[in-house]
């Protein structure tokens, strides 16, 4: 068909002509409605990504006498991996002696089972192969996943302290205004008093320094 003719038939059905093969040989083009056509192409790639997530694995490392606190963030970790829609991969390793009491390494093992349920599954049963135990945990649907604890009390503490943006209270007391400086009229000096009239008994009192000689005594 020539570009012609498919743009009339477009025109006609009242929607769009979209090539959606431009390497192929002729190209291929769809007479389809372009906004619904975008919106199931980002529809097709946001699943995607989720599969890309769920092929990621995450590894957490316990032992047989991990600390309490250290199981919990262990555990919040795994938590978070999984509703991340990744898989965990739970090793646990024993040490020296440790081998001779491996019941201790599988209640640790189970515990984590039982803490993760509503988040994942394990893909395995808990097995020993040489001086460790390995269980792989897949998430569970969405639908049937609990929410991430963490998040919840993240948006709970924004709820409980809203930023308020609030006008600052005056001021009880107020700070003087800096008054303008007034201009007094500057006082002139006084004149320049004649030379040798602040003197006493001062020798050269009679004689007339403008040039004018005194009368004789």
């Amino acid at each position: 068909m020539s570009l012609q003719d498919a743009l009339g038939r477009a025109r006609a059905n009242g929607v769009d002509l979209v090539e959606v093969a431009p390497n192929a040989t002729p190209p291929v083009c769809r007479l389809v409605d372009f906004g619904k056509f975008r919106y199931e192409q980002a529809k097709r790639e946001k699943d995607a990504k989720k599969h890309q997530h769920a092929n990621k694995v995450k590894e957490i490392q316990l032992s047989a006498k991990i600390d309490p606190h250290d199981m919990t963030v262990k555990l919040g970790h795994a938590i978070d991996f999984l509703c991340q829609e990744m898989k965990v991969k739970v090793s646990l390793r024993f040490r020296g002696r440790e081998m001779a009491h491996t019941e201790v390494g599988f209640e640790q093992i189970a515990k984590f089972t039982r803490d993760l349920a509503p988040y994942g599954h394990p893909d395995n049963s808990a097995k020993l192969v040489g001086r460790g135990v390995t269980v792989m945990f897949s998430p569970l649907p969405r639908n049937k996943r609990a929410k991430n604890p963490r998040e919840d009390a993240a948006a709970h503490s924004d709820n409980k302290h809203p930023e308020t943006h609030r006008n600052p209270a005056p001021s009880a007391h107020p700070q003087p205004q800096p008054q303008p400086e007034s201009q007094t009229p500057s006082q002139s000096p006084p004149p320049a008093a004649r030379k040798g009239e602040n003197f006493q008994n001062n020798p050269f009192s009679g004689l007339d320094l403008d040039g004018n000689p005194s009368p004789p005594e």
